[in-house]
């Protein structure tokens, strides 16, 4: 038995639900998300909780039990709270800014600027730099109400300017990650 899939899923006040066949639909106060949920798995909805099962012990729908009742749980949680990631921006020269199209320009030692345009549902902020170590760390804030799209956007972000292994006081960086510092080439 999947241990995670058979946690019953709370829902809040301000969300609906609505199944319609394998389809299900969640609405919220922050937008309204709609997945369709695999063949074998059925959800259905008790006394304000959501409660996920499976019509046989296959190991396919064992591996879709868990992975069915996360999505259906993040689904919930993204349209009543709402899912952030925070990326910090380091080095000596080292810019963010986000305009009112919303679109991310950085200035990360390239000789070009490079501009990100975020996908619909997805809001970046760029929170005043701050000194921490003498170094120059600019948050960028990214904001939806899908946790897969919110850390896929956080991902590609990163990938612009990765922390540099040599220098890691260089780089976009997730809030809290901790880049290993390799020693360089010894001339001997």
């Amino acid at each position: 038995m999947s241990r995670i899939g058979q946690i019953p899923i709370p829902i809040p006040n301000s969300v609906k639900i609505e199944f319609n066949d394998n389809e299900i639909k969640v609405e919220g106060p922050k937008g309204k998300l709609n997945w369709t949920i695999p063949n074998g798995i059925n959800a259905n909805v008790e006394e304000d909780v959501i409660n996920v099962e499976r019509k046989t012990d296959e190991k396919q729908q064992k591996a879709l039990h868990g992975l069915t009742r996360s999505l259906i749980s993040n689904m919930v949680t993204g349209v009543s709270e709402g899912f952030e990631k925070r990326l910090r921006v380091v080095g000596t020269g080292y810019r963010a800014e986000v305009n009112r199209q919303n679109v991310l320009t950085l200035e990360v030692g390239y000789s070009h600027t490079v501009t990100f345009t975020p996908p619909e549902g997805i809001t970046i902020t760029v929170e005043p730099s701050e000194n921490i170590d003498g170094q120059a760390h600019t948050p960028i804030i990214i904001g939806g109400i899908d946790k897969q799209v919110v850390g896929q956007v956080a991902a590609s972000i990163r990938q612009i300017k990765k922390p540099e292994t040599y220098k890691p006081s260089k780089g976009i960086r997730y809030e809290g990650e901790r880049v290993r510092d390799k020693e360089g080439k010894v001339a001997g």
